[in-house]
């Protein structure tokens, strides 16, 4: 019941733990997810914002081509000279021309020295040399196609802002090089329209040369940027020169960005676009916050409630550990007026026994006395004995106190074993009478208390006869309960003791209450009333029921059921009777307080062949076996001693020299009673030398295989 408790105490605690942890957990795997939710929507939105801004530089830049060609078609084989003459012409043409492109700051026709032969700004043009400008000696060598500069700023006289370049190769007729066609683009064109469609919190974009310099960018930053291909970013392009989506780290802010870029079709360009890390966190925290305004209120709640359940069951637990403290002091009770009763009883066999004892060692005391008397008061010696020690076994376990595990048992055999301590019980001049089942019944009860259940009814039954009748005791089956719905029944059946009496009977106005605690029609000084409320709560607190019929003058039958169960109960009793084993050549160490059983233990194994070393406490023993452990092959100890107990010099024993065999012997210890051997030997007093001598050639270290010696106890 206790484990029980702690159980579901324990529970509740693990159930508190997991009102916060599950949440916990279930709020950090919805993290995890809304995690990747979160980035997989600002990917997308990154990748449409890498679509407009791709598909706004692809225009823009074809605009511009389109327009270089426009004037390159319009000057196609024209003379420098003619260009001059007609430069009032062109110029208002370019002028036109560059109104109609906001993107576009002017327009310009250079000849092969780099010198201005028209613009849309002024006329006549300046005599400026621009042949040190990059859109300038990019055409120089060759006809690369549609050149893209760099960002720039005006030369004075001209002021304004900054601009890039984007030129066209102009050939003469022998295709050598005459000039170049030059557009004049703003670069804040781009940021301005970058501005307009990144209102989201962290956006970026950007507009850059396959070389890394970047001709506009999205916040604006007033200074050249030109990115290393020997970082990281530059690395992950080159990896990927078309497209690709990155989380990296800008080396001009430090703000971490995920990033999309592609390349424009047919330019060196770049475009960029891309979102803070720190803004897409943001919308994962803003999104997460909203859960926790719900989440946490309730997880608060529930973990309160589980608190407040918890309090509750540990009071109610308290309460019933103080009535469980309460009932066992009832059960101690209950065993104390049994064992009260018992008393006398018992005093007066072990008399009986002693007595055939002194008689028997009188009598071999006598000279000239025949050898077939010796052995007939040897033999009545050894069987008193033997009587002794199963009355002593008894008595013991009918009196322990601590509350045993149910166990598998016999009940036949158990009541046939209870036989002779009812008879001494309830007097001689009451019969009983042992009906014992068809078959063996086995039941998983606490073998203890049924014994106790049984004297008690037994108890009761003699009381009701006043000293005289006939007591019959009955074992056999049920198919069920008396008065239990057919769901509660056992699939097993029941095992049923009936306990009959030819007494004075229950009187009906008497029936319901005979199990109540205290109750008692007994005088006073003759019974607490606590034996039947034993037998009650006992097949309650088993699974089973008991159930009373009686009639006034003629008696009443006690019949308690137990569930029955499957299995058996398996003995390691040795034989009393099996011939003792010739021990020479092994060696035993004996530890034994009492120095009389010490001494009878040595002189039987010398007399079977044992070389023996005889100690008085487990201190002397452990220097004995540090001398030389290889000198013996087994050591055999009493459990209670002053001091070291034999189990704790067996378990050192097994510390210190693992294959050295310990063989315990114990009367009684409630160290065994309660913890068991610890799997170590054990040999239960009185012992007999046959006994001795098998359990030592089983256990001992080295065996020598020696016929059977007959040997006297």
């Amino acid at each position: 019941m206790q484990t029980a408790q702690r159980n579901s105490l324990r529970l509740l605690q693990w159930m508190m733990v997991a009102s916060l942890a599950l949440p916990l957990a279930l709020f950090a795997f919805a993290s995890a997810v809304s995690w990747v939710s979160i980035r997989e929507t600002a990917d997308r939105e990154i990748e449409r914002a890498l679509d407009v801004a791709h598909e706004h530089a692809l225009k823009v830049f074809e605009t511009i081509d389109r327009s270089l060609s426009e004037i390159a078609e319009i000057i196609r084989d024209v003379p420098d000279a003619d260009i001059v003459a007609r430069e009032q012409l062109l110029h208002l043409r370019l002028k036109q021309l560059v109104a109609s492109l906001p993107q576009v700051k002017s327009a310009w026709i250079f000849d092969a020295k780099g010198h201005a032969l028209v613009n849309s700004l002024v006329v006549p043009a300046p005599g400026i040399d621009f042949s040190d400008r990059d859109y300038f000696k990019a055409h120089v060598a060759g006809d690369i196609g549609t050149y893209i500069g760099e960002a720039l700023q005006p030369r004075p006289p001209y002021l304004g802002a900054a601009f890039f370049g984007v030129s066209r190769r102009r050939p003469s007729e022998d295709g050598g090089f005459a000039g170049v066609l030059q557009a004049s683009v703003f670069p804040e064109y781009f940021e301005n329209y970058y501005a307009r469609i990144g209102r989201e919190p962290g956006s970026y974009f950007a507009l850059g040369r396959t070389d890394g310099t970047a001709l506009a960018r999205f916040p604006v930053i007033g200074r050249d940027i030109r990115l290393d291909p020997n970082r990281p970013i530059g690395e992950l392009i080159a990896t990927n020169p078309k497209a690709g989506l990155v989380t990296v780290t800008s080396p001009t802010d430090g703000i971490e960005r995920r990033l999309g870029y592609r390349q424009l079709a047919e330019y060196p360009i770049y475009v960029s676009a891309g979102l803070e890390t720190s803004a897409i966190r943001a919308r994962w925290q803003s999104t997460m916050g909203q859960h926790l305004i719900f989440g946490a209120p309730a997880t608060a709640l529930l973990f309160a409630l589980l608190g407040l359940a918890l309090r509750r069951t540990r009071h109610l637990y308290f309460e019933a550990e103080k009535r469980r403290v309460a009932e066992e002091a009832l059960k101690h009770g209950q065993r104390l007026e049994a064992l009260g009763q018992l008393t006398g009883g018992v005093a007066h066999d072990f008399n009986n026994l002693l007595t055939v004892i002194r008689a028997s060692v009188d009598l071999l005391r006598r000279p000239d006395l025949p050898e077939p008397r010796r052995l007939r008061y040897i033999e009545a010696i050894s069987d008193t004995v033997t009587r002794a020690a199963k009355l002593t076994g008894q008595l013991l376990a009918f009196a322990r106190r601590q509350t045993l595990k149910p166990e598998v048992f016999e009940v036949g055999r158990s009541v046939q074993t209870l036989s002779e301590m009812i008879g001494t019980l309830i007097g001689s001049r009451i019969e009983i009478v042992i009906l014992g089942p068809e078959e063996p019944c086995f039941v998983n009860a606490d073998a203890g208390q049924f014994e106790t259940a049984i004297i008690n009814m037994a108890v009761n039954a003699r009381d009701a006869m006043e000293g005289h009748g006939r007591l019959t005791i009955a074992v056999g089956m049920a198919a069920s309960l008396p008065n239990a719905a057919p769901l509660s029944q056992n699939p097993y059946g029941y095992v049923a003791i009936s306990v009959a009496d030819t007494g004075i009977g229950i009187p009906p106005d008497q029936s319901e209450r005979i199990f109540e605690p205290f109750f008692t029609t007994k005088q006073a000084g003759h019974g607490t009333g606590l034996g039947l409320s034993q037998v009650f709560g006992f097949a309650k607190q088993s699974g089973g029921e008991v159930a009373v019929a009686s009639e006034v003058g003629k008696g009443s039958i006690f019949t308690l059921y137990l569930p029955r169960t499957a299995g058996s109960g398996k003995s390691r009793q040795l034989p009393a009777d099996a011939a003792a084993i010739d021990g020479r050549g092994m060696s035993v160490l004996v530890v034994e307080d009492n120095a009389e059983v010490g001494r009878f233990t040595t002189d039987a194994l010398a007399e079977l062949g044992y070389a023996t070393k005889l100690v008085g406490n487990a201190t002397h023993a452990l220097e004995e076996l540090e001398a030389g452990a290889d000198r013996f092959d087994a050591v055999f100890t009493d459990v209670v001693m002053p001091g070291m107990t034999g189990i704790e010099l067996a378990q050192e024993i097994r510390r210190r020299h693992a294959d050295l065999p310990v063989v315990l012997t114990s009367g009684y210890s409630h160290v065994l009673s309660e913890h068991g051997s610890h799997g170590f030997e054990l040999l239960q007093k009185p012992y007999s030398i046959e006994q001795l001598s098998r359990v030592l050639h089983r256990t001992a270290r080295r065996k020598f295989e020696h016929a059977p010696t007959a040997a006297s106890s």
